[in-house]
């Protein structure tokens, strides 16, 4: 394995990290040393983790070995999604107007909105009784 050859990524969503190496290959995906379909058993947690491959057709030409931790796993397939664009996008400069224009170089801000004193949740109020 060259250094050249190597890229490395972080992507993130919500509280999920997501550390991606992309080597080029034959496409097999390997997520905290175990299959990618073992890893990510609902199809739509699939489809978002596999966007980048999709939109820039190069699916099954690089390897993929990535550490995901935090989160669930809606969240941690986002990360993976951001995490590959982004050394898709260091492999190969040409991949950035299509992974740009789908929106997948650029890092879901939305977070939990945090609880508030004097209330049940975040934006929930206790119950209001007039008399």
């Amino acid at each position: 394995m060259t250094t050249k050859s190597l890229h490395i990524a972080t992507g993130r969503r919500k509280t999920s990290v997501a550390r991606v190496r992309l080597v080029p290959g034959t496409g097999t995906i390997l997520i905290n040393r175990r299959s990618f379909e073992d890893y990510f058993p609902r199809e739509t947690a699939r489809r978002v983790a596999m966007r980048p491959f999709d939109v820039t057709e190069t699916t099954g030409r690089y390897d993929v070995h990535a550490t995901l931790s935090g989160g669930g796993l809606t969240g941690q397939a986002g990360a993976f999604s951001l995490g590959v664009a982004r050394a898709l996008d260091k492999a190969d400069e040409s991949l950035r107007p299509a992974l740009a224009k789908h929106g997948l170089l650029t890092r879901d801000a939305r977070m939990v909105e945090r609880k508030k004193y004097g209330q049940p949740g975040a934006r929930k109020r206790f119950q209001f009784s007039k008399r």
